[in-house]
């Protein structure tokens, strides 16, 4: 027997499930930090097994898993579809956590522009439920960066120190020193007190963690998955792998949705702000992580010419606010 199927065995054992019903282990591509199978019972029913990595990782990624089981309680509470989670193990690392799978494939780019404007405002309701959860205080639940924050200010500097504490750690090649980044940043801290409840952020919400189940009545969000970078904050915050390496104003589809379902999507000076700050972050991750993951050369050389000018047209965007 394998080391998936030990693994597997065991923990359907642990989750109160028969491991004698255990039908195959697969792997699943796409996931880029965490090791994800899907395990087949003899049912047909299927799970996702997922076990964390034991190479060293950025500051914020310890406890990862812990942060995903928070998210798949909140989408549920939400009503939102999303894997629920079957069981998580409960030592402090929490190495493994079994969810359910949810229905569909990675969104691609084979649907028609109608077919993507309609599951782009699906898209915006669902995330402005999610965005209606609240939460016992700010940052990443998994308590990587110390425990929750009570405020949004403390809590969203402490993870932009932590990436650029990881930035200078690793040597990190950024298209403007670390300590610059830092001062730019801090002229727009101001805007983050505007941001008064914790709400659920999912924060990698690009196009390969949506899942599109193609249905007899057409294509529908089959769920929202890898939710394991969540964090309590600002909702705002979502917009940014929304729209990765873009703008999200020119997603009419999806704000339109978003304010069908309730959400706040009104771009002024103090939101802009606040989202070039978490462009700033999201963008930061990308570039750093490239060191502890020793990515080939390929992709590193794809980071610094796509991602890194996206990090200083967010950095320039608060300079040129004057913040």
């Amino acid at each position: 027997m394998g080391e998936s199927q030990e693994r597997a065995r065991r923990v359907l054992t642990a989750a109160g499930i028969d491991p004698g019903r255990l039908a195959g282990v697969r792997p699943l591509a796409g996931g880029t930090y965490n090791t994800v199978e899907e395990l087949r019972l003899t049912d047909g029913t299927r799970c996702v097994l997922k076990a964390a990595p034991t190479a060293p990782g950025l500051r914020y990624e310890a406890r990862l898993l812990h942060s995903e089981a928070v998210f798949s309680r909140a989408a549920e509470e939400a009503g939102v579809p999303a894997p629920r989670t079957l069981h998580a193990d409960d030592t402090p690392e929490v190495r493994h956590l079994l969810q359910t799978a949810c229905p569909g494939a990675p969104w691609d780019d084979s649907l028609t522009d109608a077919e993507r404007a309609d599951l782009r405002g699906e898209l915006g309701r669902q995330v402005a439920r999610l965005h209606r959860v609240t939460g016992p205080g700010y940052g990443y639940p998994s308590g990587a960066l110390g425990p929750l924050a009570p405020d949004w200010r403390t809590a969203f500097t402490a993870m932009f120190d932590a990436v650029l504490d990881d930035a200078r750690r690793y040597r990190a090649r950024l298209p403007r020193p670390a300590d610059e980044v830092a001062r730019t940043a801090r002229a727009a801290h101001d805007a983050l007190d505007e941001v008064t409840v914790p709400r659920p952020v999912h924060f990698d919400l690009w196009q390969g963690n949506i899942l599109v189940d193609r249905t007899s009545d057409g294509p529908r969000i089959g769920g929202l998955i890898d939710g394991e970078r969540m964090f309590w904050g600002d909702p705002l915050a979502d917009f940014v792998s929304l729209a990765l390496l873009d703008d999200i104003e020119k997603d009419e589809a999806f704000l339109a949705g978003y304010r069908q379902g309730g959400g706040h999507a009104a771009l002024g000076r103090a939101e802009r702000l606040r989202l070039a700050l978490y462009r700033a972050y999201l963008y930061l991750i990308m570039l750093v992580e490239t060191v502890p993951r020793a990515v080939d050369e390929g992709h590193e050389r794809w980071v610094q010419e796509a991602v890194a000018p996206e990090l200083v047209a967010a950095l320039d965007e608060i300079k040129a606010a004057g913040a």
